[in-house]
């Protein structure tokens, strides 16, 4: 298929409210043009609610909705021009493969050679070529999840809207279309917001995520700054594993039981704040390793769980706070001597030590 130039979208301040609940309190986003934009988030965070809005299948109490220039807020779903991608797929049982992907074609009054081409063009750009007569009850839910996408796009949208598209798959099957709909985005150019409550496939396909919880947006970022830097505690228990250990600060200086962190941006305010330990960034100690930059940790081993390529070794701080890390199990490395028992000292480097606001919920 073409490509097709994406629209930019701006929301601002969109808020939902079903009683004296707010679905969305206030939401500012700008997407850019061509983007891939994840709303990530839990269940019931908000995150449909605002993708429903953009598709106009929810009405915002307030706030407005461009695509480019022109306000859509009252403007009715099939007036929007958006192509659409449900978490059930949404197809019809009693129509073949190319009468569905066919299907938003036909309610635009194009002609029949002309549908014929853009289906079979469709079919081939999500490796379906040859399935237009099969029965969707002939597919497999892979191949039902490309049939359904091919409607979205068959009508060269500038926007798609995706919610959950591959939440129905099984692990393998998923992994291998969040890459394939990620080139299929590079490759068709449509501005893109896709929802999941998952971060790891977030973290996987996206140029920007925004993170919602309870109607709010958390935080707004690339994948690798929103994983090194969150915003708050709950952007950075969503995103990844992480422990969080309760920190003083005196001006800049960052301390924990007594010691004095080195930090690479200390924080502003004076906030309540939390040391976040990703387990794969702590290091075991090895003698005549350089330790400058490095903050230094001394524990005890309490657990080693084996978990194939890598290995969670739990640990308990001297002021009895139990932290994990995660290990290469590859041969030669000292972690592999270590035992249950053992007293070891763990090195943070300043990088990759993180102050994050003990809130955001």
């Amino acid at each position: 298929m073409s490509t097709v130039n994406g629209l930019p979208i701006s929301i601002s301040g969109i808020t939902k409210r079903y009683g004296d609940l707010y679905a969305l309190d206030n939401i500012d986003l700008e997407i850019k043009q061509g983007e891939f934009l994840t709303l990530l988030g839990p269940s019931g965070s908000g995150k449909t609610t605002l993708l429903m809005a953009l598709a106009g299948f929810t009405r915002p109490d307030h706030g407005s909705i461009k695509f480019g220039d022109e306000e859509i807020i009252l403007k009715a779903p099939h007036q929007r021009g958006v192509g659409m991608m449900f978490q059930n797929y949404a197809l019809f049982p009693h129509m073949n493969v190319e009468q569905n992907i066919s299907y938003p074609l036909r309610l635009r009054k194009v002609n029949k050679t002309e549908i014929l081409e853009r289906v079979n063009q469709a079919l081939a750009t999500v490796q379906l070529t040859g399935f237009g007569d099969r029965g969707i009850d002939q597919l497999s839910g892979g191949q039902r999840q490309r049939v359904a996408l091919a409607r979205a796009i068959v009508f060269g949208p500038r926007i798609l809207l995706m919610d959950e598209p591959l939440s129905a798959l099984d692990k393998n099957l998923r992994e291998k279309m969040q890459i394939e709909l990620r080139h299929l985005h590079e490759e068709l150019g449509m501005t893109t917001v896709y929802v999941t409550h998952d971060q790891r496939e977030a973290l996987t396909m996206s140029d920007r995520i925004v993170v919602i919880n309870n109607g709010k947006l958390m935080q707004c970022a690339t994948p690798r700054n929103l994983y090194d830097y969150p915003a708050n505690k709950f952007v950075a228990e969503f995103i990844g594993e992480s422990a969080f250990l309760k920190v003083d600060h005196q001006g800049d200086d960052i301390y924990f039981n007594g010691q004095k962190l080195l930090v690479e941006t200390p924080p502003k305010g004076q906030k309540d704040l939390l040391l976040m330990i990703r387990p794969e960034r702590l290091m075991v100690m090895v003698d005549g390793q350089d330790s400058e930059n490095m903050n230094i940790f001394n524990v005890t081993v309490s657990e080693i769980v084996y978990q194939g390529e890598t290995k969670i070794i739990y640990v308990i701080l001297d002021d009895g706070t139990s932290i994990s890390m995660r290990l290469s199990t590859r041969s030669g490395q000292p972690q592999n001597e270590i035992d249950e028992g053992d007293k070891i000292k763990l090195v943070l480097h300043k990088s990759d030590t993180t102050i994050v606001e003990d809130g955001g919920y």
